[in-house]
């Protein structure tokens, strides 16, 4: 099935060109021109990139609403080239941000990475991570030879991760994927799981904190360690 993608840009001509050049690398596209038709089309969309030129309204609002709503994945465009552009991306949810004129090659590279990193992970294959090994069949976690009792949600916090273990989650996205049946998710909310797991993981460097955007998992440890947990 070919990816989805939305192009949100005022600039009829630019639009058009990087359209034309998706297509012809096997990307099926959508093309809008204000923030109002990206925040009616995104849904019918894998992958949203937004110019941050908008002109009816802010787009980084627009990118916020979006991954307010959803988990489809948005990519900034920035002319300027200023580390202000990155970091209200990144705190309105984009999950990447290029600078124009950027290469296109580098683009399609970044399209890549965020859709290899969005695959949901296979049902059935066991992870595993230092002594860490986690099964999805059985919903066991175990650390060397212990086995480690996890609720249910402490449990899919820790399948996502471990099934990205060198990329680092935003809460934001965390809440989306694990919490995504419930109406009412805080930051806090993940930062209380992930404290619990690290008790019941034991010493080591289990899951790191990415201050100010979210987790990723660390070397770990293979020392053991008895802890009891609740279902």
């Amino acid at each position: 099935m070919k990816t989805r993608v939305l192009v949100v840009d005022p600039d009829e001509g630019t639009a058009a060109d990087l359209a034309e050049r998706l297509e012809r690398n096997g990307y099926e596209v959508a093309r809008v021109a204000t923030g109002r038709a990206a925040l009616a089309a995104w849904t019918h969309a894998d992958l949203v990139l937004l110019d941050l030129g908008l002109r009816d309204v802010d787009a980084l609002e627009v990118c916020a609403q979006i991954r307010g709503a959803g988990i489809t994945p948005v990519i900034t465009l920035a002319a300027g080239g200023t580390e202000v552009d990155r970091v209200l991306s990144f705190q309105a949810g984009a999950d990447d941000c290029l600078i124009k004129p950027y290469g296109y090659r580098e683009l399609v590279a970044r399209i890549c990475a965020i859709m290899r990193r969005l695959a949901p992970p296979s049902s059935t294959s066991a992870i595993s991570h230092g002594a860490l090994r986690i099964d999805p069949q059985g919903r066991q976690v175990h650390v060397g030879e212990r086995a480690v009792k996890v609720t249910r949600k402490e449990f899919d916090l820790l399948h996502l991760l471990a099934s990205m273990p060198r990329t680092v989650v935003s809460r934001r996205e965390l809440m989306a994927r694990v919490w995504a049946d419930e109406w009412f998710v805080s930051n806090r909310t993940v930062d209380t799981h992930i404290s619990a797991l690290r008790g019941k993981l034991g010493p080591g460097e289990w899951i790191v904190t990415v201050r100010g955007v979210g987790y990723r998992m660390g070397p770990g440890s293979t020392e053991p360690r008895s802890q009891d947990g609740e279902e």
